[in-house]
C-alpha cells in the first residue's frame, strides 16, 4: 500500500519566494505519485506563521486552483518551530507521512525520494543531512558546526547538519504529541522518541528569493533553546566552575598572606581588585545561566497553547 504524504512548509513574510517554490514542490508530489510511491491524495500543507505580508492569500489561491495545495494559518507569528510542529499535528491523523521543509527552496526537493525511500525499507525517521557548507560563510559554518558539536557534548541527541528537513511517518508523530514541551527545539526532540531511523544527505542551495527570517539574533536564540531544553549539564559545569572560583579565592587569599607577611609590594590593591572582577563575573554568568532555565520553567509551568490556528483553506471553501 502506497503511503499517504503531506508535505509541511511553514510560510513567514515569503510572497517573494513562494510563487517559485511552491510549482517545484508540486512537481516533487507529481513525481513521487506517478512513480507509485506515494498515494494520489498526498497534499503539500503550507503553514503561515502570522505574516503580515501577501502570504496567507497567495497560499488560498494556490488552494483555490490545486486541491493538492492546502493550508493553515496561525492566529499570529509564533515561531519557526511552532510553526512546524502545528503542520505536523495537524497531518498526523490524516498522513501515514510528513515530510518537513523550509519553503525558501534552499533545502534540495527531489531529497524527498530518497527519504520516501529509505521509510520504505524500513526507517519511521528519515533526517535530512547537510553534506557540506560551502555555501555558508565562514562564520556560520563555524558557528553551526561547533554548535552541534557542543549539543551532543552536553548531551543533546542531536544528528549532525540536520536541521529540520525530515520524513516522520505517522506512528512516530502520535507519540511526538506526549512531548509537551514550550520551548521547542524539533532537532533534539525527535531523536529522543525513538523508532529506526536513517540519514539522507543532500547540497543546500542559496535562497530563491527574498531575505532570511533566521539572522543571527534569531540563530542564537535557536541555540540557547536547544542546549537549556536538551540538557542540565551547564548547571553542573557552573558549579565545578564555581568550586574552582573558590580554591582560586583560597589559594590567592593564603598567598596574599604570604607575601603580606614577606612585606612584597605584590600583595598590593590591584591584585585584589582583579580577583573581585573575576569572582563578580563568574557569580554574573552563572546567575545568567541559572536565570535562563528558572525563565524556561516558567514558562513550561504555564502550560500556553504552543499554536493556535485561526483558518484552515478548506474550512474557507465549506458553505
Amino acid at each position: 500500500m502506497t503511503p499517504l504524504l503531506y508535505i509541511v512548509i511553514p510560510c513567514y513574510n515569503e510572497e517573494e519566494v513562494l510563487p517559485l517554490t511552491a510549482p517545484a514542490f508540486l512537481a516533487e508530489l507529481q513525481d513521487l505519485t506517478q512513480k507509485g510511491k506515494i498515494s494520489s491524495d498526498s497534499r503539500i500543507l503550507f503553514v503561515d506563521d502570522g505574516s503580515k505580508d501577501g502570504t496567507w492569500e497567495i497560499i488560498s489561491d494556490l488552494a483555490d486552483r490545486d486541491p493538492r495545495f492546502i493550508g493553515i494559518r496561525q492566529s499570529r507569528n509564533r515561531g519557526h518551530q511552532n510553526a512546524v510542529l502545528a503542520g505536523l499535528m495537524e497531518a498526523k491523523d490524516r498522513a501515514d507521512i510528513t515530510i518537513s521543509i523550509d519553503c525558501d527552496g534552499q533545502d534540495e526537493i527531489q531529497a524527498m525520494e530518497r527519504m520516501v525511500d529509505a521509510y520504505a525499507a524500513g526507517s519511521e525517521v528519515v533526517y535530512g543531512v547537510r553534506s557540506s557548507r560551502k555555501t555558508d560563510s565562514f562564520f556560520k559554518r563555524f558557528t553551526a558546526e561547533s554548535f552541534y558539536k557542543l549539543l551532543n557534548a552536553l548531551g543533546g541527541e542531536v544528528v549532525f547538519n540536520h536541521a529540520d528537513y525530515r520524513l516522520v511517518s505517522a506512528r512516530v508523530l502520535k507519540e511526538f504529541a506526549n512531548y509537551r514541551e514550550v520551548n521547542l527545539f524539533l532537532r533534539g526532540l525527535f531523536p529522543l522518541v525513538g523508532f529506526p531511523s536513517s540519514s539522507v544527505y543532500y547540497e543546500r542551495h542559496e535562497r530563491l528569493a527574498g531575505k532570511t527570517h533566521y539572522p543571527l539574533k534569531k540563530m542564537l536564540g535557536l541555540a540557547m533553546d536547544g542546549i537549556t531544553s536538551l540538557s542540565t549539564k551547564p548547571l553542573g559545569i557552573l558549579f565545578l566552575v564555581g568550586l574552582l572560583g573558590c580554591l582560586l579565592g583560597a589559594a590567592a587569599g593564603i598567598a596574599a598572606i604570604v607575601l603580606l607577611c614577606a612585606h612584597s609590594g605584590l600583595a598590593g590593591w590591584m591584585g585584589l581588585a582583579a580577583l573581585i572582577v573575576f569572582c563578580a563575573g563568574i557569580q554574573t554568568l552563572g546567575l545568567g545561566i541559572v536565570g535562563e532555565y528558572v525563565g524556561k520553567t516558567y514558562m513550561e509551568v504555564k502550560d500556553r497553547p504552543r499554536y493556535i490556528i485561526s483558518q484552515r483553506t478548506w474550512e474557507d471553501k465549506e458553505p
